[in-house]
């Protein structure tokens, strides 16, 4: 879905949507922070039944994996983080590893 200044508006979850995915936010895991010389990277390892849960409109309908996701999207998932952070990449092979970017000075 696309606001009139081109931007995508996120999906965010209907209550029983958000209610289905509540039992898994305890078993999501956050990698160590890793770095280049601009950002800083993470990983987050959704549990693999999570998937099934996960409406189907946030997949790529091509590769069968997560969309990139919106930062109001993964949140709603149960994603959390400090700000400044970006899904940028799924991870192909295992699609319940999803990356994430943020600028190497962010503050």
């Amino acid at each position: 879905m696309e606001s009139k200044h081109g931007r995508r508006q996120p999906r965010l979850l209907s209550e029983p949507e958000r209610a289905r995915l509540d039992e898994f936010q305890d078993l999501i895991h956050y990698s160590n922070r890793y770095a280049d010389d601009t950002f800083e990277y993470r990983h987050v390892t959704l549990p693999k039944n999570m998937l099934k849960a996960i409406p189907k409109d946030y997949f790529d309908s091509e590769t069968g994996t997560l969309r990139i996701l919106l930062e109001d999207e993964w949140r709603g998932l149960g994603i959390t983080q400090s700000l400044g952070w970006e899904h940028y990449e799924t991870h192909t092979p295992e699609p319940h590893i999803l990356l994430f970017k943020r600028p190497k000075d962010y503050n």
